[in-house]
């Protein structure tokens, strides 16, 4: 499928073909870690908002000396790749208060950055309520102020509401994809859609649109990879790095489903286009589909990861985290207890992030969690 290439070539280095051009083209590049950022009011800016990575990374060496070893390896990827330069391609980086780890990654590298001074901060509550919700209205609206005054640029409502229909389109575009990947013959394997939705992240929003437009048209006349194949869902932390998934369908499964930060929780809730564009985006961002982060929602993150098995009809769940995220790590621990409850089989995996993962660990747990599905 011509369209599927183009979009892993998207993903097949930090770089990519799209920012170079954009680059080229004498217009800014800004980085950000964390679903939570409307990446809209960049985009209205004329700015290309580029989600932060780790990929690459095989040695954290630099970002050790910064990072103590009981940082996830994400946190250390991710400065570890800004420390040595494979990120200076960015004009700007926004960090939220996720969880401790990649605050600290910004903090580090805020502190040693001399030739990028946009570097942000956008707080987010860690409690929905309609306080909460104001107060990131106003952190929402500094941001933008911020970007103004930085950049030098004035984002008009106009502006702001064309962007949040290019990337409503987009989330549209991508469900009808999981619906595709719901059905019974799936069209891509699991880990070709989590590079696909990755592609959005590091390229024009409105040709992202385009090419997975072909891909739909592409894909709805594919031969099925997944015939016969143990359907999973994978649940968990931060996934960009795909090995696990290779892996898991090297093994004889297909992963049909997902609730991660890169996956379906960042594109199911649309923004209203019908209200003030600013604070329909700041209300969107703050009550989506929540992770482990915001307090006392584990029920409604219970009832997406439960919805999204049983539309795609999986034979089992991974519950995935990075070591020493304590955040996923509770809620994976509650996830498995009551999934198991609902005669879903569940495995609950402790893996390192990218090439530092330990693979043949990974794997054999995984094999025998696929016999445990056969019997």
């Amino acid at each position: 499928m011509r369209a599927l290439d183009e979009l892993i070539k998207v993903v097949s280095d930090l770089e990519n073909d799209y920012v170079a051009k954009w680059k080229g083209e004498g217009k800014k590049v800004v980085g950000y870690v964390c679903s939570y950022l409307p990446e809209e009011i960049l985009y209205a800016a004329d700015i290309l908002p580029y989600r932060i990575t780790g990929q690459g990374c095989d040695d954290t060496s630099l970002a050790d000396t910064y990072l103590a070893r009981v940082n996830c390896t994400f946190a250390r990827c991710c400065l570890e790749n800004a420390l040595t330069g494979r990120l200076d391609f960015l004009d700007g980086a926004v960090f939220l208060n996720g969880c401790d780890h990649i605050r600290r990654a910004f903090d580090n590298w805020e502190a040693h950055e001399k030739t990028r001074p946009f570097m942000y901060i956008l707080p987010v509550p860690h409690v929905l309520s309609k306080e909460a919700g104001d107060w990131f209205l106003e952190e929402v609206a500094g941001f933008k102020q911020s970007v103004e005054n930085h950049f030098g640029i004035r984002i008009s409502d106009e502006r702001l509401s064309e962007a949040v229909a290019i990337y409503n389109e987009t989330r549209r575009l991508v469900r009808r994809l999981y619906d595709l990947q719901a059905g019974e013959n799936p069209p891509i394997k699991g880990a070709q859609m989590l590079k696909v939705l990755s592609a959005a992240t590091r390229m024009p929003k409105d040709r992202f649109n385009q090419v997975l437009t072909d891909l739909l048209e592409e894909a709805a006349k594919a031969e099925s990879p997944g015939d016969g194949r143990i359907r999973l869902l994978v649940a968990g932390s931060m996934m960009d790095d795909l090995e696990l998934v290779e892996n898991v369908e090297d093994l004889g499964a297909v992963v049909v489903a997902d609730t991660l930060c890169t996956g379906s929780r960042s594109y199911w809730d649309q923004t209203d286009e019908g209200r003030d564009p600013l604070e329909a985006l700041a209300d969107r961002y703050f009550r989506h589909v929540p992770c482990p982060r915001m307090y006392g929602q584990y029920r409604q993150r219970f009832a997406f990861v439960k919805e999204q098995a049983d539309r795609a009809n999986v034979d089992g769940v991974i519950l995935e985290q990075i070591k020493f995220c304590d955040l996923h790590g509770t809620d994976n621990a509650l996830l498995k207890r009551d999934l198991e409850k609902q005669n879903i089989p569940t495995l609950e995996l402790e893996r390192q992030y990218g090439t530092l993962a330990d693979a043949g660990r990974v794997r054999t747990r995984v094999q025998a969690f696929l016999e445990r599905i056969r019997r």
